[in-house]
């Protein structure tokens, strides 16, 4: 698989025209560091694996590095944007406002053509995997522009913000599932579950801005949205997407694989660790990026992990005639087998 040489040249000649003590700056507002949310793609790449009784192959390997490689840079170019766009509202964040952008250590033009090449070389790769996959990318990269750019701009009204935003989880979910298997397409309530736990994750950051900007004026000049809430107000939301999120994986598991109900108490514990998470100051919620270096959660996630591998892998028809005794287990298909 190669890259498009007319792609690699407009990076080379962007890359060339930028100020040699601006080029960090540049660097930096692709987040790259970012990219371990892109974690989130091999749950999709998981369930098309076990869903599907396919076995993992060496070309399978070499796809999902791939498409992990184009997601990364799709992402890349939806953090370039965000950085342009939300530069003048970062000037009053007690810790964004040193962002390459707001504090001018870039090149304004040059990063849109960064922004640009960026999501080219993305999409050129996803296109060597597969059509579907290809879209689902296109999707990411376009959901960045509803979120970030006027007059649209979802990041300025309540609710839609935490909504649009979240879209990229079911969005990942996606490309994972369809580097394994891009002729079919992941189960409903699996995406929507995705989505809703993708809204608990984003609400909760909301919170944990809330909480660190304590004057309201400040609240308001940073992100419009959070002027609408008060601090009782996102808890509440977040409830909403947490309950949402367990009622549609139970639909999820009912009619796929009802093994999975006894993944629920792990990730209760998982979300759990995460909104205790959230209380902290500068905490780990509102920079995402950083989870990795919470032990509590990389522990409750790992058992969560392990849990669900062993639900898919493990044929329990004992748990089955225990939670539908007069056999409608049957006639709901409950099971991949």
């Amino acid at each position: 698989m190669s890259l498009s040489e007319d792609n690699l040249a407009s990076l080379s000649v962007a890359v060339e025209r930028i100020p040699q003590n601006k080029l960090k700056g540049h660097i930096e507002i692709a987040r790259l560091d970012h990219w371990v949310k892109n974690i989130s793609v091999l749950p999709g790449i998981a369930a098309a694996l076990a869903f599907g009784r396919i076995s993992c192959t060496a070309g399978l390997v070499r796809a999902s590095i791939w498409a992990l490689l184009a997601t990364g840079l799709i992402a890349s170019s939806n953090y370039v944007l965000n950085e342009l766009m939300d530069a003048p509202f970062d000037r009053y964040h007690p810790t964004k406002c040193t962002r390459p952008v707001p504090s001018g250590r870039i090149s304004i033009p040059v990063a849109y053509v960064e922004w640009i090449i960026l999501a080219a070389l993305g999409l050129t790769i996803a296109r060597a995997l597969s059509g579907p996959l290809m879209l689902a990318l296109v999707g990411l990269w376009g959901m960045g522009c509803v979120y970030n750019v006027p007059p649209v701009r979802t990041k300025d009204i309540p609710y839609l913000d935490v909504l649009t935003e979240a879209v990229n989880n079911p969005l990942r979910l996606l490309i994972g599932w369809f580097v394994i298997s891009p002729n079919s397409f992941p189960p409903l309530f699996l995406l929507l579950s995705y989505w809703m736990v993708g809204c608990y994750a984003m609400a909760l950051k909301r919170y944990a801005e809330h909480l660190q900007l304590r004057s309201e004026d400040r609240r308001a000049r940073y992100r419009k949205s959070l002027a609408f809430f008060s601090a009782s107000g996102l808890l509440v939301s977040i409830m909403f997407y947490a309950t949402t999120s367990m009622l549609l994986f139970g639909a999820f598991l009912i009619s796929h694989r009802l093994e999975l109900v006894l993944t629920f108490p792990a990730i209760a514990l998982v979300m759990a660790v995460y909104l205790s998470l959230a209380f902290k100051p500068d905490s780990a919620v509102e920079h995402p990026e950083k989870l990795y270096r919470e032990p509590k959660l990389m522990l409750a996630l790992g058992g969560c992990i392990i849990v669900m591998i062993l639900c898919i892998r493990v044929d329990m028809p004992k748990l089955h005639r225990a939670l539908f005794p007069s056999g409608e287990v049957e006639r709901l298909n409950v099971t991949t087998r």
